[in-house]
């Protein structure tokens, strides 16, 4: 009988151990809270008409990002300084809990009341609808240092020459421009020569990160270049543009550091 009695403990022992040993699912479906139609998107400009703009999405449950064309905020709400004149468009990105969804609003600057912050002045000039063109701060052949190798990985020596290239070697759009305005859009284009048809395209000015996006065109100097277009703004002023590369499309190994002055 004892026997018999610890052979039952026994097994009822191991059915616990492996029962413990199954897991357990919590199964949990994700769902939408609401639907696209259901997001509210709501811009406030101050004053009205301005370009001081106040982008809101109040919609609860729903969480994501605004793409305000020349910079994303990683929040449900962002007030911006918008430098362009005219219709924009606004774009928020979210989850609606299931699934994601991208969602617009339109709004009409009537004009630049509330003052850019002074980097795109010297960009693009105070005129930003007729914008600002930019050449090559020197001429090959005299010594002048306007497109050269540089050290790799560091903004702190784009300075520091390693090779004067643009005095013996010079890009291949030397005597090219590029010219940057605000005319309804942060429009760029890029001219080969003095005279040629310009390559249209379109810009980011990151001035929190010191960063310029070139778009669906190319840099002035573009052989050593990077294939994101993404440059570090080395100097920015009135009449000085100087921008770098970490890594050279021209040589993988090296920076390059591109020197420009106002045409």
């Amino acid at each position: 009988m004892k026997i018999n009695n610890i052979k039952y403990l026994l097994i009822a022992a191991f059915v616990l151990v492996f029962s413990a040993c199954d897991p357990i699912v919590d199964e949990q479906h994700l769902k939408n809270s609401t639907d696209v139609a259901g997001v509210e998107l709501v811009a406030k400009q101050s004053p009205a008409g301005g370009n001081k703009i106040t982008l809101s999405m109040n919609t609860p449950g729903v969480t994501g990002y605004w793409d305000y064309n020349l910079g994303k905020a990683l929040t449900n709400e962002v007030t911006i300084v918008y430098p362009i004149p005219g219709k924009s468009t606004f774009t928020f990105v979210g989850t609606l809990g299931a699934e994601f969804f991208t969602k617009k609003i339109d709004v009409q600057v009537d004009r630049l009341d509330t003052p850019l912050e002074q980097d795109w002045y010297d960009l693009v000039s105070t005129n930003t609808s007729a914008g600002k063109t930019w050449v090559f701060d020197g001429v090959a052949g005299t010594g002048d240092m306007y497109w050269f190798m540089s050290p790799p990985d560091n903004p702190d020596s784009a300075m520091s020459a390693w090779w004067n290239a643009g005095d013996c070697c010079p890009p291949l759009d030397v005597n090219g421009r590029m010219h940057f305005d605000l005319n309804g859009a942060a429009n760029y284009n890029h001219y080969q020569t003095a005279s040629a048809t310009a390559e249209k395209g379109s810009f980011v000015l990151d001035i929190a990160n010191k960063k310029l996006f070139i778009k669906d065109s190319k840099i002035l100097g573009y052989e050593a270049g990077n294939a994101a277009n993404e440059y570090t703004i080395i100097t920015l002023t009135e009449d000085k543009l100087v921008l770098y590369v970490p890594r050279s499309l021209k040589d993988a190994g090296t920076g390059w550091t591109f020197v420009y002055r106002p045409e």
